[in-house]
């Protein structure tokens, strides 16, 4: 292989940056949101705007939204979202609560703990309000011992559960665990679930754990990586009535409120997923895995760094490759992944030689990705 990144491309600041450069091209695979095709009931459901919009301009905004919360939550198996007067705040997307729950945060306390490592724009939006960022590593979350000192050190522990990249999944028993230690130490524990309907090990009913712990809490769901419905999207912003943050007082300097048209988009998908289209998106992504992971089986120094992984993208580990100059190959092909420097934000080496691979995407484009990956690959040995 000749080609190498050049200092532009190292320049890159983030994650996004890498995506927003095949945000045009058929080959994008690039970034974790939904693309691929709709299936037919999803279709139908588009059908359906013009009725769905008629409806949502004859039914209070509160009715809308509650009939969306209670057909994606309970979906997912969390029931108990509303219990002990929680508060559900609905945005356009998981960014935008990520960042009103950050500058909430900032007006409490200078530091948090993050799961290490994850999608960089969360330490991004966390750093850019002023905390300062402690590393957890995923081994002592999952496995092991969470330092207490350093624990009550920090105003707030932030997991992304299933994690971005590695699709690792805190199990009820790890939740019930961390939960309790920050209800002792006071800590507020926030988790990010952006990723939760890939996995049914996730949809395990976190609300009722954190409830049950009395910890104070926030949680971040997300529907846009479930289904491709070109960002019109929900992220919806979830906390504990004693979570102590001023989130409403952020949240009316930044949103009135979402489009309840979206809102009724997504209570539809919701009730298809219910009705199968959740099974059938777990076979897809599955299907669309298999085929990456065959094309790459026996290709030297290469091997999946996440075999258990349910989400919707997947780790690869390039042995000795610089998994920069093999981004550059790709795009160089019109195609596109993500290298994954950057998800370790504490770190960044750690990722020299590992690639993000998005697995949400019609199961030609993956097709045409591994053909192009595996002649780039035999051609860097």
């Amino acid at each position: 292989m000749t080609t190498h990144a050049t200092s532009s491309d190292r320049s890159l600041g983030n994650l996004t940056q890498f995506e927003y450069l095949a945000l045009n091209n058929p080959l994008n695979l690039a970034d974790g949101h939904a693309r691929q095709e709709l299936t037919p009931g999803q279709a139908g459901i588009i059908d359906e705007l013009p009725a769905l919009w008629a409806d949502s301009v004859k039914r209070p905004v509160e009715e809308v939204e509650a009939a969306a919360h209670r057909a994606y939550f309970e979906l997912l198996g969390q029931r108990d979202y509303r219990a002990a007067d929680s508060q559900v705040l609905s945005c356009y997307s998981s960014s935008v609560a990520m960042e009103i729950f950050a500058r909430s945060l900032a007006t409490v306390t200078d530091s948090i703990m993050l799961v290490h490592p994850t999608f960089d724009n969360i330490p991004d939006i966390l750093r850019g309000v002023g905390l300062r960022l402690v590393p957890l590593e995923e081994e002592p979350l999952h496995a092991g011992t969470i330092d207490r000192e350093q624990l009550r050190s920090v105003g707030c522990v932030f997991v992304t559960t299933p994690n971005n990249p590695t699709g690792r999944v805190l199990s009820q028993q790890r939740l019930a665990e961390l939960a309790a230690l920050c209800a002792e130490l006071d800590v507020l524990l926030t988790l990010d679930t952006s990723f939760r309907g890939f996995d049914p090990a996730a949809h395990y009913d976190h609300y009722a754990v954190l409830n049950a712990s009395g910890c104070r809490w926030v949680v971040i769901e997300d529907t846009g990586k479930l289904w491709p419905t070109l960002e019109l999207k929900i992220g919806w912003l979830v906390s504990s009535a004693h979570a102590g943050l001023p989130l409403a007082r952020i949240y009316s300097d930044i949103l009135l409120g979402v489009s309840p048209l979206v809102l009724s988009m997504v209570r539809r998908f919701s009730e298809d997923a219910a009705g199968g289209g959740l099974a059938d998106l777990h076979r897809f992504i599955a299907g669309n895995r298999a085929q990456l992971r065959g094309a790459l089986a026996g290709l030297p120094e290469v091997r999946i760094i996440d075999p258990d992984s349910k989400a919707s993208v997947e780790r690869i580990d390039l042995g000795k490759r610089s998994a920069l100059d093999v981004w550059a190959a790709l795009r160089d092909q019109n195609v596109f992944a993500l290298p994954c420097q950057k998800f370790h934000w504490a770190r960044p080496d750690e990722g020299d030689h590992s690639l993000r691979i998005a697995l949400a995407r019609p199961t030609a484009t993956v097709a045409a990705l591994t053909k192009a990956l595996r002649s780039v690959l035999l051609d860097s040995r």
